[in-house]
């Protein structure tokens, strides 16, 4: 938590030193807003892809780790020294206020924009600083998997540095997810979540 806490100060601080943004305090995330901005309801179509989890394990996007669940997913890189670890600070509050129902109603999943460098082994050290549990898997996988995921997210970059900072909260069950740009509050992401949750419950009855 100390960790999680300086990592928001920093970046809090920065911003104001400079008159910026949180996000735009990071140069190379130029597309990031300093604040939540809704991205709307979009509609994906998501392959079922292997790629690979923290602990290296094969794992398919679609029904290995979404199935019926609502699942909220982010983009990361592990060398990030800014933007990625205030979004997996959010998550990893957001962990903390799912309780028993993350990995059994909400399942969170990191996805790396830096799969070249991002090996299983460092993705496992970067959630551990996180204290991410075991509903919250982290991805990456052979390049051309990963990017393909990506594309389907509408996060994808050829350089990883600028990827946009936005966090997806949808099922696998259904085609519709609601995007948020920038860095949402985990009040936010909870009420999407719970919104989530009851759509999906309606669409099960």
């Amino acid at each position: 938590m100390r960790c999680v806490r300086l990592t928001l100060t920093l970046v809090a601080v920065l911003a104001a030193l400079v008159g910026l943004s949180p996000a735009k305090a990071h140069d190379a995330h130029h597309a990031a807003a300093g604040q939540s901005k809704a991205g709307g309801t979009i509609t994906l179509k998501l392959a079922d892809t292997v790629l690979k989890d923290q602990d290296g394990r094969d794992v398919r996007l679609m029904s290995d780790l979404m199935g019926q669940r609502v699942t909220v997913v982010d983009f990361i890189y592990t060398t990030c020294t800014t933007v990625c670890p205030v979004l997996s600070a959010t998550l990893a509050q957001l962990q903390r206020k799912l309780g028993p129902r993350l990995g059994k109603d909400v399942q969170l999943v990191s996805i790396t924009v830096d799969p070249l460098r991002d090996t299983p082994a460092r993705l496992k050290a970067y959630s551990a600083r996180h204290e991410a549990g075991s509903g919250w898997r982290w991805l990456t996988g052979r390049k051309g998997d990963v990017d393909s995921v990506l594309k389907s997210f509408g996060a994808y970059t050829p350089d990883p540095e600028s990827h946009p900072a936005m966090v997806m909260i949808g099922d696998g069950a259904g085609r519709t997810w609601t995007r948020l740009l920038g860095f949402p509050s985990v009040g936010e992401l909870q009420a999407q979540v719970e919104l989530a949750l009851s759509h999906n419950a309606a669409r099960q009855n």
